[in-house]
């Protein structure tokens, strides 16, 4: 449950809870004991970061390995063991390794879909795409749902996303930093930081005359969602750029020289920075995006000497730097490509082609259970071993550990409804 904050090893937003105990005929040790046996489970996670791999990561030379294929299949790189006892990795993520007990590992994850737009629309709503209907992303729905403060973007992207707000409307897209931070600088994002000399009355004089002629044009704005949209965003546009607490949240310069020194100087690792700040500052949902991972070509080459370090250092600072902060149970992270890749080595090009069929997943954090290995994939990890999970499956635990029911349905501007995840499972062993 929860990290000690106080003397006696119980969070102070838990005291209270914990002291009505006695009353009940339960007492503190027998509840401690509960919350480790599992048997009283936490809170639901209040925020979000979603890491997206661009280009459709190995599944083969990361965390599913298999020494014992033949040489056609099992690739260059050997697994070496992990902090959890039986579970291994591959030797290009000894960072990962060392803190596999923060997150959960799902193998045998499975799909058709092998096309780079349509992986990827698949994997970030959790319904495999229709060519009639956009769905929303799961930042959309998660700031639909719980909208956060009115002076913090709800929903922010590092540098960019392509999760999409679908049929929900623009009004639910995110902010997109269009950069990643630098290393010991201030991170001035655009339409939040104040440039040139522009003041805070400045801005306040622009929103009174803007104010003036929207109700002037007011009579345009009926039945209009990109209307709603752009009204919503002036609107939350003028909070965040008079807000300190906007502009603070964003600048990775204010952390602790300790705090950062472990997620490097990457554009991964300092984008992992800036989504634990900006989850600890309020913000509800914030993507990662990290591409490069569409490695046809000289895959082991790609992927020891540019992919890997930055992408071990980065996630693994992540998971360390929100359990030091007490966050790790209170935010959900997903990790995912749009697919994996041929498990059969492409000979003529040292590399792996797309392949839908067999991929991972990590999650961690919230109700999450780190440490594990859930699912499994054949000898030659060609397919899952069993009925592994499908990026439903997934979807589905993820709006479960953010307290959404995943079966909710909304409403196109038509009319028509649609379930949030069209099918798909909790995936119960996560939690447990």
């Amino acid at each position: 449950m929860a990290v000690s904050m106080t003397c006696d090893g119980v969070k102070r937003r838990d005291f209270l809870k914990i002291g009505t105990l006695g009353f009940t005929g339960l007492t503190l040790s027998s509840y401690l004991r509960m919350v480790d046996a599992g048997q009283a489970k936490p809170e639901k996670a209040k925020s979000a970061i979603f890491i997206e791999l661009s280009g459709g990561p190995s599944h083969m030379d990361t965390f599913d390995l298999k020494p014992e294929a033949s040489s056609d299949y099992r690739g260059e790189f050997k697994p070496v063991k992990t902090n959890v006892s039986g579970i291994e990795i591959s030797e290009h993520l000894p960072k990962l390794a060392g803190c596999m007990d923060k997150f959960a590992l799902l193998r045998g994850v499975s799909h058709s879909v092998a096309a780079h737009a349509l992986g990827r629309a698949y994997v970030n709503t959790g319904s495999r795409p229709l060519p009639s209907l956009e769905y929303p992303g799961y930042g959309a729905v998660y700031t639909k749902e719980y909208p956060g403060p009115a002076n913090l973007p709800p929903y922010v992207s590092i540098p960019n996303s392509t999760q999409k707000p679908g049929f929900l409307g623009v009004k639910y897209a995110p902010l997109n930093t269009g950069a990643t931070p630098r290393p010991g600088q201030p991170f001035n994002v655009r339409g939040i930081s104040l440039r040139s000399g522009l003041t805070i009355e400045n801005i306040e004089r622009r929103e009174s005359l803007l104010q003036e002629i929207d109700q002037k044009f007011s009579s345009l704005e009926k039945n209009s969602q990109l209307i709603e949209g752009l009204d919503r965003f002036g609107q939350q546009a003028q909070s965040i750029i008079t807000s300190k607490r906007a502009r603070d949240a964003f600048d990775v310069s204010k952390e602790s020289p300790n705090f950062v020194k472990p997620f490097g100087e990457s554009s991964f690792g300092q984008s992992c920075l800036l989504a634990s700040r900006l989850v600890e500052s309020g913000v509800r949902f914030v993507t990662v995006s990290m591409g490069g991972w569409d490695t046809h070509n000289k895959n082991w080459d790609a992927l020891e000497n540019r992919q890997l370090p930055p992408f071990d250092e980065g996630l693994s600072a992540l998971f360390n730097g929100l359990a030091e902060k007490g966050l790790l149970e209170s935010t959900a992270v997903f990790v995912t490509g749009e697919f994996g890749r041929t498990p059969k080595i492409n000979t003529q090009r040292g590399g792996r082609d797309h392949y839908p069929r067999c991929m991972f997943m990590l999650m961690a954090g919230g109700q999450v259970k780190g440490g594990q290995v859930l699912g499994k994939s054949t000898a030659n990890g060609t397919e899952p071993e069993g009925d592994g999970f499908s990026p439903d499956d997934v979807a589905a635990s993820f709006y479960h550990n953010l307290g959404i029911d995943f079966t909710k349905e909304y409403h196109t501007n038509t009319g028509r409804p649609i379930t949030i995840v069209r099918d798909g499972a909790v995936i119960n062993k996560l939690f447990s």
